[in-house]
């Protein structure tokens, strides 16, 4: 064999260079399949393995058995590639939006929008899987709950789905778990999150509404009127009375008139006494005259 350098490689002559020793092919192609046969290892490993995160549970199907009865928990799993395949399903109750319009039974058009959150039975999963697939929520859920809807709501009239809310919503719920159970669908909540009425019945509403208030408040102007009758007749007996009483008085004691007659004239000062202007009165102007000619009028008699 020919020893060289890489710098005499272009210097050398073909005779030298069909001296020149190479590597053998066996080497080479024991290298190549270590290297093949490590890469088909890994990839066969890598389809083996299979992770079931939380809340999740795997179903196996095999070409040559079917859907494995045995659901797999959550963890990391071993299967046959190209003969086992892994479904993985989500098992936690997830919410459920379905708008649906119906008839009560006074036949009024009525839009609910109810919220149920399902989740799939554990233990059955193999049959959902097989008869229903893994869409089993978009192929069951909407039409079992529009007629469940529609079933409980021609049940009551308009008015009754206000005010017994919360019984249309505990009926709905124990229908809907009744046929969802058929499919194996476990129903957790049931929630009515919207109910509106057509407009024809909305305005009706509201016209009844006007209606009571304009009654409210034309039986209280009736009452308030009956009061203030009784009170001008219990203000009028009052006043008749006061009347006697005063007559009764000065006939019996002439003094009487004049007391009153000082009160007036006190009340006229005080109220003269707490303006900001100030005001000059004389004895007529506060009555105090009136003493005089009561006193001289006695001294007559």
């Amino acid at each position: 064999a020919t020893r060289f350098s890489s710098k005499s490689f272009w210097a050398m002559d073909p005779q030298q260079l069909r001296n020149v020793k190479l590597p053998s092919s066996g080497a080479a192609g024991a290298v190549a399949r270590s290297v093949a046969l490590a890469g088909v290892g890994l990839y066969a490993l890598s389809q083996s393995l299979y992770n079931v995160e939380g809340g999740q549970r795997g179903i196996i199907y095999n070409r040559l058995t079917g859907i494995a009865e045995k659901v797999k928990p959550e963890g990391t799993h071993v299967l046959i590639p190209w003969i086992e395949r892994a479904t993985i399903f989500d098992v936690t109750a997830r919410p459920n939006v379905v708008q649906s319009v119906s008839g009560s039974r006074d036949l009024q058009m009525v839009n609910m929008s109810l919220r149920v959150l399902t989740r799939p039975q554990v233990d059955l999963l193999p049959w959902i899987y097989q008869n229903l697939g893994t869409d089993y929520a978009e192929r069951v859920l909407p039409s079992i709950i529009h007629e469940t809807l529609k079933s409980v709501i021609a049940q009551y009239n308009a008015s009754q789905l206000i005010t017994q809310r919360e019984q249309v919503s505990k009926e709905i719920r124990a229908v809907l778990v009744k046929r969802a159970a058929h499919f194996h669908i476990a129903v957790d909540d049931v929630s009515i999150t919207q109910l509106t009425f057509g407009r024809e019945y909305t305005a009706a509403v509201e016209r009844k509404q006007v209606a009571q208030q304009d009654a409210e408040r034309a039986r209280y102007i009736v009452q308030k009127a009956e009061l203030d009758k009784k009170a001008a007749v219990v203000k009028a007996e009052g006043e008749a009375e006061a009347a006697t009483l005063i007559g009764r008085a000065t006939a019996n004691n002439p003094s009487f008139m004049t007391l009153r007659k000082i009160d007036a004239a006190r009340d006229i000062a005080q109220t003269v006494s707490q303006s900001a202007n100030r005001v000059y009165l004389n004895a007529d102007n506060l009555l105090l005259n009136k003493l005089e000619d009561d006193s001289m009028n006695t001294t007559k008699k």
